[in-house]
């Protein structure tokens, strides 16, 4: 199986499976002298791993990272610092209940990617989907860790800002509300309000969607191409490379499509340190190169496709069959989706930013003045 890897100049490539001994991930390209330690990487994976939460499956894994190669500390060093090597990262999988899959070993479940995979390769992991699995996405959150210490001054932060039909309200946006519950929600007042919903969807064995929007603020001017570099583009197929997502939009996004010229462009004003914009309905990006404005994507997740409702489906000799999936699952797989696409945005910048200072030599932006 091919296309385990993503990015140019700042590569990543994940491996392992749901329920394998291991999971983890090669980053190549980091440039050497960045300080490195296990615990910076280590918060992120606290922010994603399961079991946090009546809200998310129930698995149980500390997602501890170890750190195998790619950084050096010596007398010389105030700690380890990246080499510039290969940095090979490694999460051991030590909470797998294989057993709970055995029932569905030869069914394949609605909504998850089963047959298709079946299809292809004409064998499949079936304890928790393997490679399909969510859990891959842990490795992700780990190179997304790296990725922001390539980034001087950036700032990425995430939250969940609509679970089904029920969105927040934008009065009420406080990013440190995002860390006080178990929603990754910006609005304390919708906070409340889902708690209570999602107990109504998990008690009756059903799942539901979410909107998450990732915002990238520090982001220099120039990165990007106007034609297939898009920094836009990149960000949308990284966004797409989730688990379950079925939807992304890069600023207003497709309520764009309902404004009139004049109220769609962002306007723009003299400033100290170049124009200052009066909007950023574009998110930051202009003809696939980012502007300085903050940078903002917001990616639709599914609903988990595991649940506990009988629902039809076919086996492997293209038999009828009835499933009910039982496991241990999110009701909302969304709301761990929040520190996936920070990683993701940090990982698509931090290539960005290693491939602008390639091209044009110093590392900074030009960017015209006033």
């Amino acid at each position: 199986m091919s296309h385990n890897s993503f990015g140019h100049l700042f590569r990543v490539t994940t491996f392992g499976e749901s329920h394998g001994p291991a999971l983890g991930c090669v980053v190549d390209g980091c440039p050497p002298g960045l300080p490195l330690r296990a615990e910076d990487i280590q918060a992120d994976l606290d922010r994603r791993k399961p079991g946090q939460s009546r809200f998310t499956t129930q698995r149980r894994e500390a997602d501890e990272v170890r750190i195998l190669s790619g950084v050096f500390e010596d007398d010389r060093t105030d700690g380890p610092r990246t080499t510039g090597t290969p940095i090979a990262l490694l999460i051991e999988n030590t909470d797998q209940r294989s057993k709970d899959y055995a029932a569905i070993r030869d069914l394949y479940r609605p909504g998850h990617a089963d047959y298709a995979y079946d299809v292809k390769y004409g064998i499949r992991d079936y304890r928790g989907g393997g490679r399909s699995s969510a859990r891959e996405t842990a490795a992700r959150v780990a190179a997304g860790a790296i990725a922001r210490k390539v980034l001087p001054g950036v700032t990425i932060r995430g939250a969940v800002v609509q679970i089904g039909p029920h969105g927040i309200d934008r009065a009420r946006f406080d990013w440190e509300e995002v860390g006080r519950n178990p929603l990754f929600c910006p609005d304390p007042v919708a906070a409340k309000e889902w708690e209570s919903y999602l107990d109504g969807i998990r008690k009756d064995g059903s799942s539901i969607g979410a909107v998450i929007e990732v915002v990238a603020e520090g982001v220099p001017p120039g990165l990007g191409a106007p034609v297939y570099g898009k920094l836009d583009s990149d960000l949308a197929a990284a966004m797409m490379s989730i688990n379950a997502v079925k939807g992304v939009e890069i600023g207003d996004g497709f309520p764009a499509a309902a404004l009139r010229g004049e109220e769609n462009a962002d306007e723009m004003r003299p400033g100290n340190d170049g124009p200052t914009f009066l909007a950023n309905h574009a998110g930051g990006i202009l003809g696939g190169i980012s502007s300085g404005q903050p940078v903002v994507c917001r990616f639709a997740v599914k609903p988990t496709s595991s649940i506990l409702t009988p629902r039809q489906t076919v086996d492997r000799d293209g038999q009828a069959q009835d499933i009910i999936t039982k496991g241990r699952h999110d009701p909302c797989v969304g709301i761990r989706a929040v520190p996936v696409g920070e990683a993701m945005m940090a990982c698509v910048l931090a290539d960005h930013w290693l491939r602008h200072r390639a091209q044009i030599g110093d590392g900074a932006p030009h960017g015209r003045k006033g």
